[in-house]
This record gives structure tokens, sequence and C-alpha cells, in this order.
């Protein structure tokens, strides 16, 4: 599939961006060639800020003059002119913009918004000018059309399939009105997203809890005021000051330890309206108009909806299939969230409360419930998990038993920013296979959430190992204190992992279907399988060890935490399945029904669910929702649960083969992580489980079903 940008659609214009390429100068700059260092891994020792601007204009007028030279080629189109010239295209393109959006994403500032509102719909068009360029589908069309005489290979029948559909997808069959009519809903789609992005970044930040006494705070550790102290100093705040910023999502952290209730319920309530305040930064307009605009967009493709146009290369085809396992996930998740808040509000009652549970009491009176039932509280495993060596003799260890990766820090490769480390990764045979970058801190010009991207894709036609990174956002030690971090944050490290393996151990030769470039609904199911290794008792002996005496977890810590991830899973499955169903109800809206009152629509859909959304919100609303206003999950939040699914029935096959072994792992390599879209996702599980997805052991896993006997 092409993702990257292209001009315009006529010939004329096309040699005119010829001659105004030619007249120029070689485009110059840190990304006009490949990069010398090892992986051909940027160059951040040399890469300024004011790079980005002309690197990305330089790299679009290159690749305009690279699709014209392919749409117009007087030879007939065959597999190398046409679909293997495409995949070579783009690469200096390429190599700015992995970099930018990384930084954009991870380490802005004011100069990089900038150049990220200014080029954003310079991509969008230059997108459309690929997939809306008749000489270039003609061609593309061609080769489709007489697919079955081309005695192509299977990875490249299957790119020329997803690069015809495509094509077609992107509106390659429009009449030149509604091609024109397509760019303009494009181009004001990405200026909106953009513009989305940048809100809520700033709106984040501006909502942040602050207090001038420690007091306000009471409840949290040393260690947490500490950070809390620092984080207003960062801020500028005066001296005495206290500052909790918030993550992405609803919820946060704080409101665990908070013994305050009103500060609890500000903490909410600052998370809760950071983007509704009717301010500058509130985005509510903006995800009003994304959604008419893509509504108008699916109609003019042909789409009822949104979601039946972006779900149409998935692996669960239609909003109907992606919806089905959030409803057969509905009413036992409804009857465990009424049962944890009946549980949580007896033991309001019972430690003397007057009131029953709210969103801003449930991780404080969760975890009193927990520490009743289990005996466990977050405080008593922090100790065990000391981020590096979670790393090192976690997450990398169990990639070693699984697939015989090793891991060398290195630091001879300059980094984005100081707290960013390094590492090269070997193959079982010793041979460098992948450069790994981790940058685990929160920062305020970094975006909520965690994930993976690469600086560099793997490919085989164009030579390149993978150069991946993954981003978390921990919240960050006072300076001398030690690197500790929660259980929830553990998993993380193993989930962004995962998709990390997804990348590092590709091996396809075409880069559009390498990799992660795969369906949403699939991308995350290697990385929520990795999330397993997590608690597998050979990796948890080996990281779980205490820092200050380097003592194993004890045997009953070692089955609590063991236990963790299927008690009490009504919130933590809640929060995410409302989001997930609010997500596909705003894509499902027709262009008919006009532009929608954000508030009134976002009521309306979470009473839709069925679920418990007054003491369980969604993990995000509306106005707060990065994942499908700016990061490309629209109607695809669901992924989470669909992949889920995938991860759970997956690994019961690895529980019934031997769990944690070379073998097995040499077996999930060869017919998962390695094949990227090579094959049919379908296709691809059934060959490695030997049937269809089966929801079951995802209930089984979350203890929303018994186990078999």
């Amino acid at each position: 599939m092409i993702s990257r940008p292209v001009l315009s659609t006529s010939l004329a214009l096309v040699l005119a961006a010829q001659g105004a390429l030619a007249a120029a100068a070689e485009p110059t700059g840190p990304f006009a060639q490949p990069s010398t260092l090892p992986f051909e891994a940027p160059d951040f020792a040399h890469i300024k800020d004011s790079d980005y601007l002309p690197a990305i204009e330089q790299g679009i007028a290159v690749e305009r003059t690279e699709i014209a030279t392919i749409a117009h080629n007087p030879e007939a189109p065959t597999f190398a002119n046409t679909i293997e010239a495409m995949e070579r295209m783009g690469q200096m393109l390429g190599r700015v913009t992995q970099v930018f959006s990384a930084l954009v994403s991870a380490n802005t500032n004011d100069t990089l918004d900038a150049v990220d509102t200014k080029t954003s719909p310079e991509l969008a068009a230059l997108n459309d000018a690929i997939v809306l360029d008749p000489a270039l589908f003609a061609r593309v069309k061609a080769l489709h059309d007489q697919e079955a005489s081309l005695g192509l290979a299977p990875d490249q029948k299957m790119l020329l399939d997803i690069t015809y559909d495509h094509f077609v997808h992107e509106g390659a069959l429009l009449s030149e009105a509604d091609k024109t009519r397509l760019r303009d809903l494009n181009q004001r789609l990405s200026s909106l997203s953009t513009d989305f992005s940048q809100k809520l970044t700033a709106a984040t930040k501006a909502s942040a809890l602050s207090a001038d006494k420690a007091a306000a705070f009471a409840g949290l550790s040393p260690a947490q005021l500490g950070t809390a102290a620092k984080a207003a100093t960062d801020r500028g705040l005066p001296a005495g000051s206290y500052l909790l910023p918030l993550q992405n999502t609803t919820q946060q952290p704080a409101t665990a330890d908070l013994t305050d209730r009103a500060t609890r319920e500000k903490l909410f309530d600052a998370s809760w309206t950071r983007a509704e305040k009717g301010d500058a930064n509130d985005t509510r307009e903006d995800v009003a108009q994304i959604a008419l605009l893509r509504a108008q967009k699916a109609q003019l493709l042909g789409y009822k909806d949104y979601a039946s146009y972006t779900l149409y290369d998935q692996m669960a085809k239609t909003p109907e299939g992606a919806m089905g396992i959030l409803k057969r996930l509905a009413p036992a998740l409804a009857a465990e969230e009424r049962r944890e808040a009946a549980d949580i509000t007896a033991e309001i009652k019972r430690e003397g409360g007057d009131f029953t549970v709210k969103p801003w009491d449930w991780d404080k009176y969760a975890g009193k419930v927990r520490a009743r039932d289990m005996a466990f509280d977050d405080a008593s495993v922090k100790p065990y998990f000391e981020i590096h060596r979670v790393l090192q003799d976690g997450v990398f260890y169990a990639a070693n038993q699984l697939y015989g990766l090793t891991f060398k820090q290195r630091t001879d490769i300059p980094v984005y920013q100081k707290d960013v480390t390094v590492y090269t990764v070997y193959d079982k045979d010793g041979s460098e296979l992948a450069l790994f970058y981790f940058d685990p801190w929160k920062r305020d010009n970094k975006q909520g959430g965690a994930w993976m991207s690469n600086f560099v894709n793997q490919s085989g036609l164009l030579g390149q190992k993978a150069v991946v990174f993954n981003v978390e956002n921990f919240e960050k030690p006072a300076d001398g204190q030690p690197q500790l971090i929660g259980f929830d944050d553990v998993v993380t490290m193993f989930h962004e992992f995962g998709h990390a393996l997804h990348g590092m151990l590709s091996n396809q030769r075409y880069p559009s279907i390498a990799g992660t470039a795969t369906a949403r609904d699939f991308v995350e199911f290697p990385s929520q399988f990795n999330e397993n290794w997590a608690t597998d008792p050979k990796v948890l002996a080996h990281y779980a060890l205490d820092y200050r005496t380097n003592a194993p977890m004890p045997a009953p810590l070692v089955a609590k935490v063991s236990k963790l991830r299927s008690y009490a899973q009504g919130y933590a499955l809640g929060e995410s399945t409302t989001a997930a169903m609010l997500d596909l109800a705003w894509h499902a809206v027709p262009a008919s029904a006009g532009k929608q009152d954000v508030d009134a629509f976002e009521a309306k859909a979470l009473a839709d669910t069925g679920l418990d959304i007054t003491d369980v919100p969604p993990r995000y609303r509306s106005s707060y929702f990065r994942h499908i206003w700016a990061n490309g999950y629209a109607a695809g939040y669901y992924a989470y649960a669909w992949t889920e699914m995938l991860d759970h029935d997956a690994f019961a096959w690895f529980t019934a083969h031997g769990g944690l072994t070379r073998a097995n792992g040499e077996r999930f390599r060869a017919m998962v992580l390695s094949k990227g879209h090579s094959e049919d996702y379908g296709v691809m599980f059934r060959d490695f489980t030997g049937h269809d997805p089966d929801v079951t052991p995802m209930l089984v896993a979350r203890g929303l079903a018994p186990a078999a006997k």
C-alpha cells in the first residue's frame, strides 16, 4: 500500500514539476542522502529544527518527479517498472517524515508544531496526487487485470492486490469533479487533525493540577511528592508548589493514592474537561468538523458511513464484525462492573464513608478491596520493578528465550533527548538485526500514551534493517530516587516491545507489506501477545528482584502479581470497551445527519453501550480521543479488544504446546512476526493456531468466564 505523498494529476503539471526540480539545486541537508550512521540511524547530532521544513519540501519535490517518471513511462507497465518502482520512490521524504513525526509526537516544540501545521495539507495533497493520478492508476489497473498471467510470487501478488485496492478505495475511479472535491476534503481533514492534536497537547499541559501545599496531595509517597515538586519547578511555579501533570487517559494514577476526596475529584475533573473549557484549546469544534467531513468523504466514495469505508481492509471487514466482539463482551462485562461497584461502595461504607463510589474514588477504594482480597498493593511490588532491570532482564530476556535475540547498549548513536537509550539487536546467529531506541519518561512536550514506530523500515528490496523505537509516559522519579515503575507500566513495556519485535523480526522484500504495515485489528496482536511474558514464571523470576537487596520476589507476591491480570477487570476492560463503542458510534453517522453537537452525541452514544458509564467512564471521551481524531485509529479502537482475542487464543496454543520455548518462539516468528501483510490475516492466524479466532480464552483470561475443566 502506498501511504506516502505526490503532486499533480495532469501531465503538463507533472512536467512543470520536473522542470522546477531540475532547475533547482540538488537536495541538501541531513536527509538528502541516507545517514552514514550504523543502520542508517538518524544523526540527531547534526539535525536542527530548521532542517525539517526544507527537507520535507525537497522530499515532496523529489517524489513528485519520481512518480511522474513512473506514471509516464513510455514502456508497457510491468511489475518492476510500476509496482516495485513505487516501492523504491519517496526515500528522502520517508527519511525526514519518519524522524519528524517521531519528534512531533515525543519531543515537540513551537517550531516543529508550526512545520507540522504547514506541511500536513501539503503531504495530504501529495498523497492525493498519487492515488488520483489517472496515468498511474491506468498502469496499476493494467497489471491487476492481467495478474494471473504475470507469474508473480505470493508476496508480489499480495502487494499488487493491496496497491490496486488502495487506489480504488482512495478515489481512483471517481470523476474529475469528485476527485477535486475529495482533495479538498482530505486537505481539510489533515489540517483539522493536526489542529486537534496540537490543541490537545496544549490543553493536557494546561490542565495539570497544582497546589501550593503538600497537604493538598496527602497520600502521595515522598518520591511522588518529589516528582510533583520537580514538575512544578519545571513549569516555573513558585517555590513550594506541587504539580500533577495529566496523562492521556480519563483516569489519573494519583487518584489511587490521594487521601483527600475533594483533591481526587479536582484531578478527575481536570482530566475530564481538559479540552472542553471554551478556550483556545477546546477541541469540540474540531471533533464535530472531522466527523462530518469523514462522513462526507465516505459518502463520496460510495460507503454508507466512515466506519464502513475504513474497515474495508481490516480483519473484521465491517463495522458489524467489529461491534460483534464488543457486544459479546458487554453482558458479562456489565455484570462485572456492577459487582465491582457494589463491592467498592460496601468497602467505602465499612470505612465510615457516606457516599457511593464515583470515578475519582474507584482506584483508591478498588486498591483497598484488592488489598483486602489479595493482601496486595502497588507499593509492595514497585521495589521489584526497577525500570532498567525490567527492560534488560525481563523484556529483552523473554525475546532471547523465544527468538534467540541479544542486546547491547551503545553510546555512539546520537539521540533526540537525553533520557533515550539505544541498543543494537543481534539475531540468533550473532548477526546484526536491528537498532532499538527506548524513551521511557513523561514530558510536557510529549504526547500521552505509549507507542512504537520506525526511523527505518525493514526492506529486502531497499537493503534496510529496522530501526525502531518505543516511547512510554512513565512518571520520572526525582533526582537521586530509584527508577521504579508499577506493574501496569511493566505490562506496557512488554506490550510496546511486542510492536518492536513485529518491526525488527520482519523479513519481507517490500516495505509496504513489511513489519507493522498491517491492519489496525492485526497490528496490536503481536504487542498484546507479548504482554503474556510479563508474568511468565521463568521471565518474572529473572527480572522481579528487589533493587535494594537483589532478593527475588517472594512466592506469595509472585502468585498475586500473576493473578492481577484476571482480577477485577470490570474497570480496565469496561473503560476501553466503552471508548471503542464511542469510536464506532461517531463513525457510523451518515453524512445526511449533518454536524453533531459533541456533548449531546457523546451522552447518547455512551448511554447506548449498555455498560456502566456512570461509575466506569470511557478511557477517552470525544474531546481527547487522540487515537481516533489524529492517530489513525478512526473506527479502529475496537482493534485492542479484537487483537486481545487473537492474543489469548494464540497464547492458549503456546500453553498447550509447552509455553516459553525456542521452538514455539521460532514458529511464531516464522508464521506471524516475520510475515507483515504478505498473507491474508485470517489465513495467517488459522495456520498458526489451527482454527478461526475464538473469544473464549480472552473471557477466561479476564476472569469473565470460568476456565474449562
